[in-house]
């Protein structure tokens, strides 16, 4: 449990391997990041049915929900996403629920070719009630 947590928050301080953004929208503050499998421990990828490999890239997204005080609290959501390369090839994410004590986010994957430019779709709907926040960005990845 405790490597996993620092696996996360590994992922969201590292600014040569892993770029993290952040939307954030009246109610909410989503995180998310995409990275290399392979920067995930054996051990973690194995506790949580994860697959790695220098040819998959993961999607790590967290949803938090602003609080009257000021603070942020993770909140569950309806995930789905696409990823698309340059020649218009397209496949679905799809997303698995991680919960650790008071830590909740959702992990997907994707295939990817080395130097690979993928054009990443992310629909977020914490509320039913509202519309999903859409999040589109560009990443190069890399196998090495």
């Amino acid at each position: 449990m405790k490597l996993l947590r620092t696996l996360f928050l590994l992922l969201l301080t590292t600014q040569v391997a892993v770029a993290e953004q952040s939307i954030e929208t009246e109610r909410y503050v989503i995180h998310y990041n995409a990275f290399n499998s392979s920067l995930v421990a054996p051990e973690v990828a194995q506790k949580h049915q994860l697959q790695r490999s220098r040819y998959t890239a993961m999607l790590n997204v967290a949803v938090f929900e602003k609080q009257d005080d000021g603070t942020q609290q993770a909140v569950s959501a309806m995930l789905s996403g696409e990823v698309a390369n340059l020649m218009q090839q397209t496949q679905k994410v799809t997303f698995t629920p991680i919960k650790e004590d008071k830590a909740l986010y959702y992990i997907g994957s994707f295939r990817f070719g080395n130097e690979e430019v993928m054009h990443l779709v992310i629909n977020v709907q914490p509320d039913p009630n509202q519309p999903a926040t859409i999040i589109r960005f560009d990443q190069k990845f890399y196998t090495e």
